[in-house]
């Protein structure tokens, strides 16, 4: 009996994928719940696994296709049958005796005098080159051709490749261009020392580290920063739904992670329960399964706000795009040791410049710089954090 490999539901608002990749191919044996293809939708990559032991009879849908939820992959025949490998005939045959090579096989081709003389002043062994002259003696204008194609360019890589985008990517370009049309986006600045926060986190992390499992990274203490600020500036938290605009009274704050098919952005919910190392834990987490591919509908949906960290890669600046419907979105960036004016003497100390990308549509100019200046506070003055002031 065929037992059909059929798409299964997707998660909200996702109705079709595409085959990424077959893990199996016709006539291969597999067992129940072995993953069998790989489906990527427009948020994340998911594995089908087979629902009975079996034979693989036949695939519908090649790597590419596009699929729709409930839609027939391949067939499974049922069974512990396994594949036989192709029968192979071996003829028996007399031994066959090595042809003789010719008398003058290993005798070199005669080398015309002027050949000679171009090819060592050239560098050339003459005996590297096919003669043209008769018997295949090496003419003087065989060594000029051997040089000029020993000379010539070789041939390089395509100028252009044309790669389809993925699901993912797609769906990243849609988003960004959405937020872009839509949204009434600016981006205020600013910047922090991060003196005492990192001599917070050296004096604490072999502690913490022990005691948690997990390091003390610097996004647990922005993620808790960000929740104060929240707090006091709602609107930040706020989103746009047709003619109202909806408050949320729940902290569910997207870390954006940067994987190998794009960016993805995982929630942290409900942040304002969770202590320093159940967020450090939490974004690990999420962070492992983004970067192998393993995240859920559920871990993507749902976030108030959004924290990006371009400054793992190197960035000093940039303008983050909101992710819709969100309405801002925390930009960090490198730590850099510059000079600054501290108590009127000049200091050096790690800066970190902020970028607080928003919709103004639903946040003012002084809600927005008010957000970005009690994030730098609380970063600066990390006691805060632990006080809730």
């Amino acid at each position: 009996m065929s037992v059909p490999v059929l798409v299964p539901p997707m998660g909200e608002s996702v109705s079709e994928a595409t085959v990424a990749k077959w893990l199996k191919k016709v006539g291969d044996v597999v067992r129940v719940d072995e993953p069998l293809v790989e489906l990527e939708t427009d948020k994340v990559t998911l594995e089908v696994n087979a629902t009975t032991a079996g034979v693989i009879s036949e695939i519908k849908v090649n790597q590419g296709g596009n699929v729709g939820v409930g839609a027939i992959l391949g067939l499974i025949q049922e069974g512990s049958a396994s594949v036989s490998a192709p029968s192979v005939s071996v003829a028996t045959t007399a031994p066959t005796q090595a042809p003789v090579p010719a008398a003058n096989a290993s005798i070199p081709p005669a080398i015309m005098p002027s050949a000679r003389k171009q090819a060592e002043d050239r560098g050339i062994n003459p005996q590297d080159i096919q003669g043209s002259g008769k018997g295949g003696r090496v003419m003087k204008e065989d060594v000029i051709a051997y040089a000029a194609r020993a000379s010539a360019p070789r041939p390089t890589a395509p100028r252009e490749e044309r790669v389809k985008m993925t699901r993912l990517r797609q769906r990243i370009a849609e988003r960004l261009k959405e937020a872009q049309n839509t949204a009434a986006m600016l981006t205020t600045f600013n910047e922090v020392d991060m003196s005492r926060v990192m001599a917070l986190r050296n004096a604490h992390k072999d502690v913490f580290e022990k005691k948690n499992g997990v390091k003390l990274g610097f996004m647990s203490f922005f993620v808790k920063a960000c929740l104060q600020a929240l707090k006091e500036i709602p609107a930040v938290n706020a989103a746009i739904d047709g003619d109202d605009l909806v408050y949320k009274n729940h902290y569910d704050i997207g870390v954006a992670v940067g994987t190998a098919n794009g960016l993805v952005v995982p929630v942290v919910r409900d942040v304002d329960a969770l202590s320093f190392a159940e967020i450090e834990k939490t974004i690990g987490d999420l962070g492992k399964r983004a970067r192998d591919g393993k995240l859920s509908m559920e871990d993507l949906s749902g976030g108030t706000f959004t924290i990006t960290n371009g400054g793992i890669y190197g960035s000093l600046m940039s303008t983050p795009i909101l992710n819709p419907p969100q309405s801002g979105i925390l930009g960090m960036h490198a730590i850099k040791e510059r000079p600054v004016v501290v108590g009127g003497k000049i200091e050096i100390r790690p800066m970190m410049y902020l970028a607080l990308s928003y919709d103004h549509r639903v946040i003012d100019g002084r809600e927005a710089v008010t957000f970005l200046i009690r994030v730098k506070e609380c970063i600066e003055d990390p006691e805060r954090l632990l006080l809730g002031v």
